[in-house]
């Protein structure tokens, strides 16, 4: 009897030219964007959206040209937090122009591309892989100083389809709350960056004490500390708490950054504050 053998998948020419073109088109964008930071988390519900976008508004306040890039698929809030929520992006061509903030922040999510905020969006990996891979390479980005990408919670399909899209190059801050369930959660968060060769810039704890809407004081509503500790305990970099502000919430429901509706409250010094370390960074 014959033994027979499995036929490999034959590419053609006109199938090499498109993955050679849109490779030479990813490896164009990564030219023109100075530095690439993915926000990530192990768990939802921990704030990692609201910090994506109020540390690219702090970024862009500092003069900093600035993408910020929503690739939760399922679940894109971004356009929400930004106030543009129920916007269209329009085509030149084969390229997407970004919705703006400002003058400093360009922003895309698959939000705009939606029609409706309660459709829903039942897509495979590949195909969130492609959509991703269009963000990058057929969005009017121009120069960046700094691309944001809002990634979904996990290690699933998007933050893997970014993280090889943008590696070497992409740095990754993981946000955490204090509590033992999400910081569990961060650890293999911080392993993934690793494994897949991104730089952990650093982890972030949000919602680290109240602030009292009366007196300003810090009250300890859930444990403080998970974050710092955790970083310890990974040998990775410690880049700040942000406190569960009220003022914080009103600017979320307003679609607005809390630099922009409350620049002198606690949560606004405390992004500051990131964000300078990330500037530090940057330099050294």
């Amino acid at each position: 009897m014959e033994r027979s053998e499995k036929q490999l998948p034959v590419i053609d020419g006109a199938q090499q030219r498109k993955q050679t073109e849109w490779e030479q088109k990813l490896a164009q964008r990564k030219r023109e964007i100075h530095r690439k930071l993915l926000i990530l988390s192990g768990k939802g519900g921990v704030g990692k959206s609201t910090v994506a976008v109020n540390l690219a508004v702090a970024l862009a306040r500092q003069g900093k040209r600035v993408g910020l890039l929503d690739i939760d698929v399922h679940g894109p809030s971004v356009p929400r937090l930004v106030g543009l929520e129920g916007q269209t992006v329009r085509a030149v061509g084969q390229q997407m122009i970004p919705a703006q903030v400002d003058e400093r922040l360009k922003v895309m999510s698959i939000g705009f591309l939606v029609p409706t905020s309660g459709d829903a969006v039942i897509w495979r990996g590949p195909m969130k892989h492609g959509v991703i891979r269009q963000f990058l390479t057929e969005v009017q980005w121009g120069e960046l100083d700094y691309l944001v990408v809002d990634s979904p919670p996990g290690t699933g399909d998007e933050p893997l389809s970014i993280a090889q899209l943008l590696a070497p190059e992409a740095e990754a801050i993981v946000v955490t709350t204090p509590q033992d369930v999400a910081v569990a959660d961060v650890r293999r968060c911080i392993t993934f960056c690793r494994t897949v060769g991104i730089r952990l810039l650093g982890v972030v704890e949000n919602m680290s004490g109240l602030v009292c809407p009366k007196c300003g004081a810090s009250i300890d509503l859930f444990k403080r500390g998970g974050g710092a500790a955790l970083a310890r305990e990974m040998n990775a970099p410690f880049l700040g708490q942000i406190p569960l502000d009220p003022d914080v919430v009103m600017a979320t429901d307003s679609g607005r950054a809390i630099l922009d509706s409350a620049p002198r409250s606690t949560a606004a010094d405390a992004f500051s504050k990131i964000v300078r370390g990330i500037l530090d960074a940057e330099c050294g």
